[in-house]
């Protein structure tokens, strides 16, 4: 089977849609980040014209800090299900096994 040049991909490079998916496969609160981060950078954008009396770089700051917050809190949420499923649930089950 031949294939077109270029369409190969090397075996440890990959497109960044594959490298998404394999990082959502092994840390399934990446995209939870990212998907807030885009939210909230959206919700920024749409209230820009609506922001009255706020200087432009006070929007943008409390723009910036609500999607780092999002980012920051799936990070967490991550760490914390890491834990819980690591230490938690595994002595329970070896103690069930015992």
């Amino acid at each position: 089977m031949v294939m077109d040049e270029s369409q190969w991909v090397p075996e440890r490079e990959g497109t960044v849609s594959t490298k998404l998916l394999q990082k959502a496969g092994a840390a399934p609160f990446v995209p939870v980040g990212i998907g807030g981060f885009a939210l909230v950078v959206a919700y920024g954008l749409y209230r820009l014209k609506a922001r009255g009396k706020m200087k432009m770089s006070m929007h943008l700051i409390h723009t910036r800090m609500a999607a780092q917050a999002c980012v920051v809190g799936a990070i967490t949420l991550g760490a914390t299900y890491t834990v819980y499923k690591d230490y938690l649930l595994k002595p329970a089950a070896d103690r069930a096994q015992k």
